[in-house]
């Protein structure tokens, strides 16, 4: 492992490898990212449904998903590796006179910034997700751009091309140290050793505001934990099979239930779904609790009747990295020069890391990212409260 670096990343998920790609474009490559854990992508990156999308309410995170969704788009071409990217789109249900009104507001936002979104009505909604109850939906928004990625592929994707360009992987090896002199940051701490630096690139994820406090930051990052169920018929099998087909959508159209969270789309023969449980506490405990799943089924059936005789045979929890206002941190923090945070993405994390991970990198060798980054700022929680995004799912 170097021992002197031009920057350090700490986090080997999407977000560190995108930064660390863009770095090296850039021409920063005396760069060593450092990970935890035995291999990348293994934290909440590995643990994520992979949806990738453009309705947003708020018009950064809609600008970051516009650049984000087009880089997926020729990840091949521009990045070198091949990854699974299927378009099918987001289908959103709204139940409440509420949400109709705020996601009109949103749509007219994405519309302006270019994003061709359909707003629709139940029956419409209803044939673009066969199987699917509408019972109850006043209304649907539906983009045909949006998608599902493969986290793993995208992440590895940019650490194999940082890699090629001279960035460093450490993998197995924790900071347990930051080391701050004059209010700079002029190193790291590891278990094999130190890294001197002067730039420390925090993109530790849920574990982001345990990294600032080395520094001696408090970012207001704080770790939820989020379930997904994959069901198959209770025969085995797959919905693909003869006496199914037509029960769940063929394609992997998203479909969100916005009113209570509950989401599904179509993963190879399975189907997964999820749902945010509203008693959730914070914290880093990644276990799956079983006694949840009947409170998500009593949704689920009702907007997918088919999960009422299917069989759930695999579950897992990842954790979101929440911020007060479900925006990220992207930029550097006050009062420790050289240390950047690109964290706080509020279960959005995958989808905006290839466009997040160029800004960052822009920010650091001092050109004009070419976007307002003031809803991202650090300093914003010192401030007066800004509108955050409302889509959080």
């Amino acid at each position: 492992m170097r021992r002197t670096a031009d920057a350090v990343i700490v986090g080997g998920g999407c977000m560190g490898a995108s930064v660390a790609y863009h770095l090296a474009r850039l021409g920063v490559t005396r760069v060593t990212l450092v990970e935890r854990e035995a291999q990348l992508a293994t934290g909440s990156t590995g643990r994520n449904a992979g949806g990738v999308r453009h309705q947003f309410s708020h018009e950064a995170n809609v600008r970051l998903s516009i650049e984000s969704i087009a880089l997926l788009q020729r990840f091949e071409e521009d990045v070198g590796t091949a990854i699974d990217f299927h378009q099918n789109g987001y289908l959103f249900l709204l139940s409440t006179e509420a949400s109709v009104a705020a996601f009109r507001r949103s749509v007219e936002l994405q519309r302006r910034l270019g994003v061709t979104v359909e707003w629709l009505g139940p029956d419409a909604a209803a044939t673009l997700a066969p199987g699917l109850s509408v019972d109850g939906v006043a209304a649907a928004t539906y983009c045909a751009a949006d998608g599902i990625a493969d986290p793993n592929g995208v992440t590895m994707g940019f650490a194999r091309a940082a890699r090629s360009l001279g960035v460093e992987i450490a993998c197995d090896t924790e900071v347990t140290g930051i080391r701050v002199e004059g209010a700079r940051v002029t190193g790291v701490e590891t278990p094999r050793g130190s890294i001197a630096t002067s730039l420390v690139v925090n993109a530790a994820g849920p574990w982001a505001r345990r990294v600032g406090a080395l520094a001696g930051l408090d970012i207001p990052i704080v770790p939820l934990r989020r379930h997904i169920f994959l069901a198959q018929p209770n025969t085995g099998g797959s919905w693909d099979d003869p006496g199914h087909v037509g029960a769940v959508p063929k394609n992997r159209v998203m479909v969100i239930d916005f009113d209570t969270s509950f989401y599904f789309h179509r993963e190879g023969g399975r189907l997964l779904f999820g749902m945010g449980d509203p008693d959730e506490t914070p914290g880093f405990d990644t276990s799956v609790r079983w006694d949840f799943l009947p409170r998500v089924t009593e949704v689920a059936i009702r907007r997918l009747p088919a999960l009422a005789d299917a069989a759930v045979s695999h579950a897992w929890a990842g954790l979101y990295e929440m911020t007060p206002d479900g925006m990220p941190v992207i930029g550097p923090c006050p009062n420790v020069s050289g240390f950047y945070t690109i964290a706080g993405f509020s279960g959005h994390g995958f989808q905006h890391s290839p466009a997040a991970g160029r800004v960052l990198a822009d920010l650091v060798v001092g050109r004009d990212p070419g976007l307002d980054l003031t809803p991202f700022a650090f300093g914003r929680f010192a401030g007066a409260g800004q509108a955050g995004e409302a889509n959080v799912v």
